[in-house]
């Protein structure tokens, strides 16, 4: 029941219900988070933080870097079924498409970046398909 707790905790809150719409289109660095929703650094951490905590999303690291996107096959039937139901519920928000929009445009920065890649790899991922 802990765990079913913590999972609704987590999608009532609406700058995390933001960060997985944006997850919901590719992987995202802590810094586009920050750019697109125009947040703090540790704000976009903490809340990235929390969805990992949940298992909604997969971390990866490369260098300095922390890379987030969902965690498709590492969650069960039902989380699945949850998260897909707040992606639906994203379509047609005005917030969520403009935030989508801005994902577009958001670029990483820092000292591990090159143009708008991390470490000067390419780190396009496809998006989620329904």
């Amino acid at each position: 029941m802990r765990d079913l707790i913590k999972v609704y905790k987590a999608l009532s809150d609406e700058s995390r219900l933001r960060v997985l719409n944006l997850l919901f289109e590719r992987e995202c660095c802590v810094c586009e988070v920050e750019q697109v929703l125009e947040i703090s650094q540790s704000k976009a951490s903490r809340i990235l933080s929390t969805l990992y905590d949940v298992g909604f999303l997969n971390l990866r690291k490369e260098g300095l870097w922390s890379l987030y996107s969902i965690n498709w096959e590492g969650m069960g039937e039902n989380l699945k079924d949850t998260l897909e139901a707040a992606r639906k519920g994203f379509i047609g928000n005005e917030q969520m498409e403009a935030d989508r929009g801005r994902l577009k445009t958001a670029v990483r920065i820092g000292p591990g970046c090159a143009g708008n890649t991390c470490s000067g790899e390419s780190l396009e991922s496809e998006p989620v398909n329904a």
